[in-house]
């Protein structure tokens, strides 16, 4: 059994005591302020407080906390150094594996789910997983038909477990909110909770797994596993071996790091723009590079696995976001603005210098400004120091920005994915792939239009 649901009291009472802890530093925070000291060092003083408990806590636990940590973690760089720290701490437990089922209880689930014979529809079927994450964990085995492949087996009662954390986060969704000046933290809750109740549905992981793996299948760069088999709380898709992205990142030679981060941001958009669907779990854990690209054997291609987590996008990416690249790059900031404030990343009640939002947003998009870019740790934390110092024109817009709930996976994939370029030090040709997958980075051509129009 996972401890996911035996420690739901537990559970329970950490979140609980979240609101507490809060209001309390507030209190400690007014004592500070009536003795002298000032506004702007009480304040920053108190978020890092706030931060250290609130990190601590979701850090503890697995679950529907670990989700909304991660889910925070897009906005991690608009926070001060010494709050970040700290969030950073704990980011990584939230990343280290479940422990693993007991073996009992692997064979129980498939008892139940796949019939008292599940033994008979395998060869072979390895007890010790192969892998573990926050709902569940994979083992290798071999179908009866000889194909390898990956059993995900969820645990028991951790759908109860996930709902309930996001329901205590948020009923005190509003004390959070200084941790993340001028985001509507409610609606980020309620779009995690919805995502959170697709991931846990297996059957919809496998819809969306089979849509890629038939789309890609003739790709000469992307390969994606089969769907064998689904059931509740199971899943059994081909296993694909190759080199993890981790270890390409860890030791890879620079002409892997480019073909790998190459063939990452084509997948980014080119899969939306395909598939209707964004893969959301851009983790180097969930890709390999694996040999027999176009060029042969030498060459790689991209294995992408996990499509627990997707965002639906029936016409791809949303225009939007290619116009106003286009439009940004091309020094358009009254026509950015309107588009931005029409989206919902600027509150009606918030009024911003279009020409100053220009200025900040132009540093972020450099990687599409140019021919081929080359992603480093360091751009990545020039970004991130530009944004997280409070003394910075940049500090001071992002905390006026809104993030609008049906972008968050956009967004997070998109900077998750910038993350592992620079992790990977890769060098990219990111505006070609922008010019053949984004909607509205082009500009249509009137003649386009034209021709529509005579066909019809």
């Amino acid at each position: 059994m996972s401890d996911l649901p035996r420690k739901a009291v537990t559970r329970t009472a950490k979140l609980a005591a979240l609101p507490l802890g809060i209001a309390g530093r507030a209190t400690w925070g007014f004592g500070k302020r009536i003795v002298g000291e000032s506004a702007e060092l009480v304040g920053r003083e108190l978020q890092q407080r706030t931060a250290d408990q609130l990190f601590k806590v979701l850090g503890e636990l697995k679950g529907g906390a670990m989700k909304f940590g991660q889910a925070l973690s897009v906005f991690e760089s608009a926070l001060p150094e010494e709050v970040a720290g700290p969030y950073r701490a704990a980011l990584t437990k939230l990343q280290e594996a479940a422990p693993p089922m007991p073996t009992r209880t692997v064979h129980a689930v498939l008892e139940e789910r796949l019939g008292e014979g599940w033994h008979e529809l395998f060869l072979e079927f390895e007890d010790k997983p192969a892998a573990a994450a926050s709902i569940g964990q994979v083992h290798r085995g071999v179908w009866h038909d000889g194909r390898e492949v990956a059993v995900k087996v969820q645990y028991p009662g951790a759908g109860e477990a996930l709902l309930s954390d996001l329901n205590q986060l948020s009923r005190f969704s509003r004390l959070l909110g200084p941790l993340i000046p001028g985001m509507d933290i409610k609606p980020l809750i309620t779009e995690l909770k919805d995502r959170v109740s697709e991931e846990l549905d297996y059957g919809l992981e496998a819809q969306a797994q089979q849509a890629h793996a038939e789309e890609f299948a003739d790709d000469p760069d992307v390969i994606v596993p089969q769907v064998v088999h689904q059931s509740d709380q199971v899943l059994i898709t081909e296993w694909i071996d190759g080199i993890p992205m981790s270890e390409i990142i860890a030791d890879g030679s620079q002409e892997q790091r480019d073909r790998a981060g190459q063939l990452l941001a084509r997948f980014l958009f080119s899969g939306p723009a395909r598939t209707g669907l964004l893969h959301a779990d851009p983790h180097p854990g969930n890709f390999r590079l694996l040999p027999g690209g176009p060029e042969g054997e030498d060459d790689w291609r991209l294995g992408v696995l996990d499509f627990g987590t997707v965002d639906r996008l029936p016409g791809g990416l949303p225009a939007t976001i290619g116009e106003s690249l286009r439009m940004t790059l091309d020094g358009e900031a009254e026509t950015v603005y309107e588009l931005l404030c029409e989206e919902g990343f600027v509150k009606e009640t918030i009024e911003l210098d279009p020409d100053a939002v220009l200025d900040y947003l132009l540093p972020i998009i450099e990687p599409a400004e140019v021919e081929e870019f080359t992603f480093t740790r360091g751009w990545m934390r020039s970004q991130a120091a530009r944004i997280a110092d409070p003394r910075s024109p940049a500090y001071q817009l992002a905390k006026q920005l809104n993030l609008p709930p049906s972008y968050l996976l956009i967004h997070r994939v998109t900077l998750s994915t910038i993350g592992v370029l620079c992790q990977l030090g890769a060098t990219v040709r990111l505006r070609e792939e922008l010019e053949e997958w984004l909607p509205g980075f082009v500009p249509e051509d009137p003649a386009d239009g034209e021709e529509a129009l005579a066909e019809a």
